[in-house]
């Protein structure tokens, strides 16, 4: 046993010792040199400490190795016809029901500077395979182990040292490639870090990326040029991994793409992966040259494994398998295209993938060697949280972790400070805004024209019975187009859904800062709308108070505008499509008008209804400026003969008028003459059954709603933006 022992003592020494003096490209860490990232007390953290223990005289340098075993994952289907016979990734249930398997037992391994790459035609589980390797399946619903050097990988350290590259490219269009990449690295970099090696850190992955030549371009979208289909894409891997993550996974990175964009993207995963980095990656049909770029190939078929090696081994794999690959052909071309033909066949891939295994065991001609190196290296390498230090010692700028593991047994969560990620985010979206003056003008284009239009229809109301009725009207109408104007605010969030979900699926910022920087942002917008609508319209109108009054019915279109706006923001938390957000906010707020109180007054509404009248939001802000308007009023807005007005009796001579109210005075024993009050502002209130609530309080509970909508927001985003498999 001694003599075991010794020997693989030397056979893994021997193999740190190749390790050592493999070329390894600096990492992007190494050319700022190492960096201090001071831990934050208010940090939420992540503990992996898992009590190390090793000799004195471990090895120095463990590289990493991403090993997964028995992965199987499954959904159930619909029930369609009534054949027999299942598809070869269908099973049927215990309870009768189907699942389909969308992974079924897969193993294999990834190691530091390589980059491995799964294959498969579409349907067959690559993107499945990489949600699994990447921790996007809802815990419970994923079978099998996936671990880091031999230690299972929890959620929240994963997060810290990894990145995910979706398919599509998602990116604010009106920012520069520096830009971008520079408000992902005020994100992901710690706060201690200064802003000059933010910058050099920014400039040192723009080269690394290829994009020196369009650092100053901007994004760019459907209505605006920008950089090329290829730039796109690695500026979204740069800004996944400016924090040099030690786990990069990556969905289809070269779908689109032409053939050299797509091999210029590869070329820039390879030297990522050997600056430290396990890069893993779907892939749909590789190039010849892109062939050569890649260490370890995974090639799936209807969630199975038909081959899992290098490319090198293919070859001879399939010779072995009876299909000797043509001297001229792409060995993956031919590799998908045999998949594909035995796909169609009765038996399916079967004998393909029983080949695989057996092809596995046979050559592992030194399994028992292996065996026993294994369970030495386990005993004797680096436990995770320590290679995870001696990693960012290298120059691995992990956010948000300790360089000295002595220090700190903790990864922090967030690179920053709540307050931080408020100011980035509120920035950014400042500048995207700024730089598409557009969108604001239209709305304050509409507010303006709609003031114009309703201070010309109702110029300067006098104090008649049709003057009450006139200002009801406005009042209605003007409270409620608060409300409708704030329907623009759907496709803002719902065009930065998916960036926010990319953001935060790897913990760039918190959901409490997205939601806090919006709100923030809004005010001044809502302020400049709130001042023209009421400077429009206030003073045309002829509506009572003054100065004071001209105030208090700013703030009430304030409040409606915020209560309005974060009411749609919800929304658009809740609903995932433009159209469908439109409809249902179209069709809520008719229903706030409706229960306004405009049409029906709150003492004539049926009590079944009440509820709703009290959860409408134009409630509120149109009871504040019928007050501030009729309280305000010392004048009297029916007199006398004014009274019949609205009545058969209006065509009357004004003498039989007189005649009536003093007919009228006698019988009720009061003297009522032409000129008599019958009816004031506070009479017209009581009339409207305005009487519960005074006019400060409908502000409040006005803008109370708005910030319980901001707050539902939050808890959509939270439990809404998952971005897991179920």
């Amino acid at each position: 046993m001694a003599s075991i022992g010794g020997d693989n003592f030397s056979y893994f020494n021997n193999n740190e010792l190749e390790l050592r003096e493999i070329g390894r490209r600096p990492t992007l860490g190494e050319l700022l040199k190492r960096v201090e990232d001071a831990q934050s007390p208010d940090h939420s953290v992540v503990d992996v400490s898992y009590g190390c223990r090793y000799p004195a005289a471990a090895p120095l340098l463990y590289p990493f190795k991403l090993s997964f075993q028995n992965l199987s994952y499954s959904v159930k289907v619909r029930r369609r016809g009534g054949g027999s016979s299942l598809p070869e990734n269908l099973a049927a249930e215990e309870s009768g029901g189907r699942v389909k398997l969308l992974l079924n037992d897969i193993s294999g391994e990834a190691r530091e500077g390589e980059i491995m790459a799964v294959l498969g035609a579409s349907g067959s589980g690559k993107s499945t395979l990489i949600d699994a390797l990447a921790d996007r399946i809802a815990k419970g619903k994923l079978k099998g182990k996936v671990t880091l050097n031999n230690e299972v990988l929890e959620s929240g350290l994963l997060k810290v040292i990894s990145a995910y590259v979706m398919q599509d490219d998602l990116l604010f269009p009106m920012l520069t490639v520096e830009e971008t990449l520079m408000f992902s690295a005020e994100f992901r970099l710690p706060r201690s870090l200064s802003k000059s090696k933010k910058k050099a850190r920014v400039q040192a992955l723009i080269n690394q990326l290829g994009l020196t030549a369009a650092a100053n371009t901007v994004i760019g979208d459907e209505g605006h040029r920008g950089v090329s289909g290829g730039e796109r894409r690695r500026v979204s891997i740069g800004i996944d991994i400016i924090h040099d993550p030690i786990l990069l996974f990556l969905d289809e990175p070269t779908s689109g793409l032409d053939s050299t964009s797509a091999f210029m993207v590869v070329k820039v995963l390879q030297r990522i992966a050997q600056s430290g980095s396990i890069v893993i990656m779907s892939i749909h049909q590789p190039s010849y040259r892109i062939l050569s770029l890649l260490d370890r190939l995974i090639f799936l078929s209807h969630g199975q494994t038909v081959y899992s090696g290098s490319p090198t081994d293919l070859p001879n794999f399939l010779a072995e398998f009876g299909h000797p690959i043509p001297g001229n052909e792409n060995r993956t071309e031919f590799a998908l295209d045999l998949v594909r033909d035995l796909e169609e066949t009765v038996g399916g891939t079967k004998s393909m993938v029983e080949h695989n295994k057996s092809w596995q065991r046979k050559n592992n001609d030194h399994l028992e060697d292996y065996e026993i190196h294994r369970d030495f290296s386990r005993r004797f390498h680096l436990c995770l949280k320590d290679a995870i230090s001696a990693s960012i010692s290298r120059g691995k700028l992990v956010s948000g972790a300790p360089i000295d593991s002595n220090r700190s047994s903790s990864f922090s969560k967030f690179s920053n400070p709540l307050w931080i990620e408020i100011l980035v985010i509120a920035k950014r979206s400042i500048m995207n805004s700024r730089r598409m003056p557009e969108l604001f003008g239209i709305r304050l284009g509409a507010v303006l024209i709609t003031g114009i239009i309703l201070a010309t229809m109702f110029w300067h109301l006098d104090n008649s019975p049709k003057g009450i009725q006139e200002r009801l009207g406005f009042f209605a109408f003007a409270m409620s187009t608060t409300f409708y104007t704030c329907a623009e605010a759907i496709p803002v969030f719902l065009q930065e859904r998916y960036i926010f979900m990319r953001e935060t699926a790897y913990n760039a910022y918190r959901r409490s800062s997205y939601v806090l920087a919006h709100s923030l942002i809004s005010i001044p917008s809502l302020i400049i709308l709130s001042l023209t609508f009421a400077g429009t319209t206030y003073f045309a109108v002829g509506l009572a108070g003054g100065f004071s009054g001209f105030v208090f019915f700013f703030f009430a279109v304030l409040s409606a505008f915020w209560a309005g706006s974060s009411f749609v923001t919800f929304l658009s938390g809740v609903v995932s499509h433009v159209m469908l957000g439109y409809t249902v906010v179209v069709a809520i707020l008719a229903y706030f008008l409706l229960f306004s109180g405009f049409f029906l007054s709150r003492d004539r509404m049926p009590p079944y209804w009440i509820w709703f009248h009290y959860m409408s939001l134009v409630k509120y802000p149109y009871e504040a400026v019928l007050q501030n308007e009729f309280e305000a009023k010392s004048g009297c807005f029916i007199r006398g003969v004014q009274m019949f007005d609205n009545t058969p009796l209006a065509v009357v001579p004004s003498a039989m008028k007189v005649e009536l109210l003093k007919s009228m005075g006698k019988t009720l024993g009061l003297n009522i003459t032409g000129s008599t009050c019958v009816t004031t502002g506070s009479d017209v209130l009581r009339q409207q059954g305005i009487t519960d609530l005074s006019k400060w309080n409908c502000i409040w509970i006005s803008m109370a709603w708005g910030f319980l909508f901001r707050i539902l927001f939050y808890f959509a985003l939270l439990f809404g933006s998952k971005n897991k498999r179920k």
